[in-house]
């Protein structure tokens, strides 16, 4: 059976269609190097034609599908409104509601009512087109062509509105997730008691026992490299340069702050540092009174800061090959190591001026990536290699560095070593993700092998000589000893997150991603609950009302349920052969609709708890791949949008997650003081939206990494908002929790979920980076 509605209010503009993949503006992917000179900026300008010409031709196609679809409506609608206008059917209390379904017989109309829009809206219904004949209405533009957005009927002073910022704001409550998929050394213990790492822009101070977290949030793009003072308070972090929205680079720098006060101390390299700031190290010898720090440039450039001062003391080229680490001699600040791909250099500062001498390998072969590097108790420099060996470096005649000798130590790369007051090393295996205790002679002791879900190990950070914390390649941070095993205290996605829903009476929210992980998560104590790996990846998700499943959309067009007791699969199903964008149940869970970049939108009837689907019908309203869908309260009807900004719509919904909707104009139109929508925005730039079930107000997600908060209904151009910070990526969705007491967002490509406790004003301690739409602020020193 399919149901083809044709809508009783319809709107859109035609001629052009979205592309399927969204903007991403600070995109945080690398390598296994970490360079980013390896990917020429021509490929990059090459792929943006190749997608541009793509983008024309899903235009020329949309458009031919969308003149024949309503040309067909046009044949069909004229007769019907024509005997309704004869009959004064509009002045009645139902509106007829066309349905016509495609069986074995001939077409049958079906006749729905439902309480009527007032009389003035009546005698502005529909034209041949399916817009309305007259009354107010507002036109936005998206890629130049017009969108009509027409005022309802109980707005009587539209002029008159007066649109205010929302009373509630968002404090950053939890950050899930760490970065160790392409980041290294960034693992470290405070004197607090707290681990510092980071994700996306963000630097996470987690305490390992009292399970808290404090967050540094002064970086405007992604944080890429991190290291701690020696005297285990003051924190270096450093961030890629990322664009601002008009796609021009920024200016990546360092910051140097106080991880006791969360205070910064000094902003280093601002107008200095390429693309990137990669490797940074602390002096220890004189009390940390240096920083050195080597950017994403082709040619790595090694400088030296005085930390104090913010002031450059010398600059060079270091190599164009990529660059892993680099260090300060722990005796002698005169002295640095850097290491990368088929090189160590040793560096010597003397009279303001930098001079190298590359490590000799002699008999040994020649690695292709020396990984990491540590100073024994004896001054000789241990590096870990591509190899599987540790590499003894020592002195030679001539004040060379040479091989001293050479130990075996893993099956495959070695990630990491973490040097331990008594003069033992510790070990970290990638292929084998095995962690291994040397004594200070290189001998074997002990060794653990993670578990493969977690990844291999990435680096190593003492506790206390017998415990540990590691972070891992699938961004998790395991806390442990040899003894007792190993625990994530840390968990997070490994790639691209776009599913996320909410439980509608539980703390519970789930996320799904390309890394084809199904997470449920507990939003008041901070965890995963726990975690499935599917088949093919998945898009979206949405829990069944009575909250004992949820059901899951692929990027195959298949879809799953899922048990949230038992945690099993207890449905399959297949609509289609492309991605599922959309899924979303009726008010009462009476229904299912499923929405596709096929066009359809599949409506299922729901029974037995959430447990048992049949095929209702399919909708066939769209010339465009769906986007967003919404159910009427009272389940009867479903406002969607489609990639050629058509919106089909009825009534008053339960939800609003649909992005073009009047009430919602100012999120559409205005944003110039935010920039959420640009003159000339290619009509991606929002991602996602979500009204609060308290009806007060909309967040939004954009593709400039921003969360905004609107008041609702915020239905004028220009309203303000409150806008925040802290992703890496094009933020993908927004959801509040059952009660709102909580807004949780979500980054692409950083694969960063943020958790926002909701505050009315006056309660917000005021350590957000938050700026309102009427303000312009500059990034915070």
């Amino acid at each position: 059976m399919v149901v083809s509605l044709l809508p009783y209010f319809t709107n859109g503009a035609y001629g052009s269609i979205l592309s399927p993949d969204l903007l991403s503006w600070s995109v945080c992917t690398d390598d296994v190097s970490g360079s980013s000179a390896e990917y020429p900026d021509r490929v990059s300008m090459m792929e943006g034609r190749l997608q541009a010409q793509e983008d024309e031709i899903m235009l020329l196609k949309s458009s031919l599908a969308d003149a024949l679809r309503r040309l067909r409506l046009h044949d069909q609608l004229i007769p019907l409104l024509k005997q309704q206008i004869i009959a004064g059917a509009f002045l009645h209390n139902t509106v007829v509601l066309h349905c016509f379904l495609s069986v074995s017989g001939p077409p049958v109309r079906l006749h729905h009512s439902c309480p009527s829009p007032s009389t003035s809206l009546v005698k502005k219904l529909l034209s041949p087109t399916g817009l309305p004949l007259t009354g107010q209405s507002i036109k936005m533009f998206i890629r130049g062509r017009p969108i009509t957005m027409y005022v309802p009927s109980n707005i009587q002073n539209y002029e008159d509105l007066r649109m205010e910022p929302p009373v509630e704001k968002l404090e950053l409550d939890w950050v899930y997730g760490y970065r160790g998929r392409d980041c290294r050394a960034n693992l470290y213990l405070l004197s607090s008691g707290e681990a510092v790492y980071f994700i996306a822009c963000v630097v996470v101070l987690y305490h390992i026992n009292n399970r808290t977290q404090r967050h540094y949030r002064k970086h405007t793009d992604c944080v890429r490299c991190l290291t701690i003072h020696p005297d285990k308070v003051r924190v270096a972090s450093g961030q890629t340069a990322g664009v601002d929205k008009d796609g021009k680079p920024l200016q990546p720098y360092v910051h140097i702050w106080d991880s006791s006060t969360l205070i910064t101390l000094q902003q280093i390299g601002l107008g200095t540092f390429e693309r990137g700031v990669g490797s940074v190290a602390f002096s220890f010898a004189d009390a940390g009174a240096f920083l050195c720090v080597i950017d994403d440039s082709n040619e790595h450039m090694l400088s030296v800061w005085d930390c104090a001062k913010g002031t450059k003391h010398t600059e060079v080229k270091s190599t164009n090959e990529a660059v892993f680490a680099v260090e300060f001699n722990p005796s002698d600040s005169t002295n640095i190591i850097t290491c990368g791909k088929s090189h160590i250099y040793f560096w010597t500062l003397s009279a303001g001026s930098l001079t190298k001498k590359q490590g000799i390998f002699g008999k040994y072969k020649k690695p292709k990536f020396i990984q990491c590097f540590v100073f024994s108790l004896t001054g000789d420099v241990l590096t870990g290699d591509s190899e599987g060996n540790i590499l003894t470096w020592g002195k030679s005649p001539g004040n060379e560095r040479s091989i001293m000798r050479q130990t075996r130590a893993h099956d495959g790369s070695v990630f990491t070593l973490c040097m331990l007051q008594g003069g033992a090393l510790l070990s970290g295996g990638g292929k084998d993700r095995k962690i291994i205790r040397w004594s200070a002679d290189l001998a074997p002791e002990r060794e653990c092998e993670i578990p493969e879900k977690f990844g291999a190990v990435r680096c190593i950070t003492d506790v206390n000589g017998e415990e540990v914390l590691v972070g891992t390649t699938r961004n998790a941070i395991l806390r442990g000893t040899f003894s007792d095993g190993f625990v994530a205290i840390v968990q997070g996605h490994v790639d691209e997150m776009w599913g996320l829903a909410t439980h509608p009476s539980q703390d519970v929210f789930l996320t799904c991603g390309h890394d084809r992980q199904v997470c449920v998560w507990n939003t008041a104590e901070h965890k995963l609950d726990w975690c499935t790996t599917l088949e093919e990846y998945g898009l979206c998700a949405d829990f069944c009302p009575n909250g004992a499943v949820v059901s899951v959309g692929l990027s195959t067009g298949r879809w799953l349920v899922l048990d949230l007791q038992t945690k099993e699969v207890i449905s399959d199903y297949t609509d289609g052969n492309e991605q599922l964008s959309v899924m979303r149940y009726s008010p009462d869970g009476s229904f299912l609709a499923v929405g596709s970049h096929d066009n359809f939108i599949y409506v299922y009837n729901v029974t037995e708890c959430g447990r048992r689907y049949s095929r209702y019908g399919k909708c066939n309203g769209h010339s465009s791949f769906i986007t967003h869908l919404d159910w009427s309260k009272d389940g009867k009807y479903i406002m969607s949008n489609s990639g050629d900004y058509e919106i089909l719509y009825y009534r008053e919904w339960a939800s609003y997650t649909c992005v073009l909707v009047f009430n919602l104009y100012c999120v559409l139109f205005s944003v110039r003081p935010i920039g959420v929508w640009l003159e000339g925005s290619d009509g991606t730039d929002i991602n996602a939206l979500c009204r609060s079930h308290s009806e007060r107000v909309v967040a939004v997600a954009d593709d400039f990494c921003k969360v905004h908060l609107f008041q609702y209904p915020c239905p004028k151009p220009k309203a303000p908002n409150h806008s925040y910070e802290g992703h890496g990526s094009h933020v993908t969705n927004v959801r509040f929790t059952h009660c709102d007491s909580h807004l949780l967002s979500m980054g692409g490509k950083d694969t960063c979920i943020l958790q926002w406790e909701v505050k009315r004003a006056g309660t917000s301690d005021g350590g957000d980076r938050t700026h309102s739409a009427s303000i312009t602020s500059s990034p915070e020193p």
